[in-house]
């Protein structure tokens, strides 16, 4: 038994290998139309159309969004998608006075959150190895590791909704006490930040501000 367990790591292992070559080759790099729509020229929204975003681009989205990398797997953030009249009035409660209309008028809002219990799922996420004793009792550790790793998902879901053909508009004017209370007293998840998804209004852009050299922030040692 102890050998078929093994063969057959040895073949998810090769399998897996393969098909990141096969990948390499097929795409080997982005090109730059491509990279412009996510990053280089994208823009953060805060006017909306009302195109509507549906439930199957929600699922897609969370689809490819959870994909990206996560320490030991860990995948700790969870996802809200405010889009009725009464959750919006819900999440209204919790926003600084200048974000409720961008909030109101984007046909979708994000609650980016994480589960502090994120570790208990590891024997499904990280099955190869026993790692919950490194989060269990270690408070400040999980902490850490769940904020830091939803936040790295938050960057993934903003440049996968990007590449969707959707536009996106982060918020972090909000009260996340009272987005926990309203939202999360029953499942105990904690608030990291909003991000608005549709369909941009571009009428409401001004110009792009400025961004750093990379001789202003960086270095090569």
């Amino acid at each position: 038994m102890m050998a078929d367990g093994q063969d057959n790591m040895t073949d998810l292992r090769r399998r897996a290998q393969q098909a990141v070559r096969d990948l390499r080759a097929r795409k080997p790099q982005l090109d730059d139309a491509s990279i412009d729509v996510i990053l280089r020229d994208a823009r953060s929204h805060y006017a909306w159309t009302d195109k509507p975003v549906s439930d199957e681009m929600l699922h897609t989205l969370f689809e490819i969004t959870i994909q990206g990398p996560t320490s030991m797997n860990t995948c700790p953030a969870r996802f809200v998608f405010v889009r009725s009249d009464a959750a919006k009035d819900r999440l209204a409660k919790s926003l600084k006075a200048k974000n409720i209309d961008k909030m109101r008028a984007a046909p979708v809002t994000a609650i980016i959150a994480w589960d502090p219990l994120y570790w208990q799922r590891l024997d499904f996420l990280f099955p190869h190895e026993d790692r919950k004793p490194l989060f269990e009792g270690k408070k400040e550790y999980a902490h850490d590791t769940a904020f830091r790793n939803s936040t790295l998902q938050g960057a993934y879901f903003m440049i996968a909704a990007r590449a969707m053909g959707l536009d996106v508009g982060a918020m972090s004017g909000f009260s996340n006490k009272i987005v926990d209370e309203e939202f999360f007293a029953d499942n105990g998840w904690k608030s990291n930040f909003l991000c608005n998804i549709g369909y941009a209004d571009e009428t409401a852009l001004f110009q792009k501000l400025p961004r750093f050299e990379f001789d202003d922030v960086c270095k090569v040692i």
